[in-house]
């Protein structure tokens, strides 16, 4: 059940990703054509709505990071030690990277509060609400301390050195034909 709920999760987090993606691009490409062949046409807030996006979308993607432990740790001390230091090192990481992410959940929030309180809008004639914005920051950092307590968890009560450890290939590494072992 839970490992269905991590499905779900991550293809939820990677649609997102993949809308959000493609929402910059289609804006970019709005803005391009309408600048070079229409400009009575050209949208002046473009570039704001694709940065917006993008800050969206890698903040999703950080908790996929997390899953795929593709975010910074100590890969080079954990191959020196035995699986049991291992484990071990990664509890203490995922502690260290818990609260880095409650605190972009806690200074996060608290930047959001202040744009509310403010009223903050963009700049530019499009008058974007800021607080919108800057949620990106709480959200991000709320899915990968999920993530994070989720990993913490594995490895103090779940751990397993055949699948756990730093030598171990992840399954979303795997080839996927025997050509690609050959070339490994």
């Amino acid at each position: 059940m839970a490992e269905r709920a991590d499905t779900i999760w991550d293809r939820i987090e990677r649609g997102l990703v993949g809308i959000l993606g493609a929402l910059a691009m289609i804006v970019g490409l709005v803005q391009v054509l309408g600048r070079y062949f229409f400009p009575a046409l050209a949208i002046s807030w473009a570039e704001e709505v694709i940065v917006y996006l993008i800050v969206w979308a890698v903040m999703i993607v950080s908790s996929q990071l997390v899953r795929t432990d593709g975010h910074v740790r100590p890969d080079l001390v954990l191959r020196l030690v035995p699986s049991s230091g291992q484990r071990w090192l990664e509890a203490f990481n995922c502690v260290v990277a818990l609260a880095f992410s409650a605190g972009m959940v806690w200074y996060g929030w608290e930047i959001v509060d202040t744009s509310l309180l403010l009223d903050e809008r963009s700049s530019s004639g499009l008058q974007f609400p800021m607080w919108i914005y800057y949620s990106a920051l709480p959200a991000g950092g709320a899915l990968m301390t999920m993530r994070y307590l989720i990993r913490l968890f594995r490895y103090l009560f779940r751990f397993n050195p055949a699948t756990m450890t730093v030598g171990h290939v992840p399954s979303h590494e795997l080839p996927t034909n025997l050509g690609d072992l050959a070339n490994r």
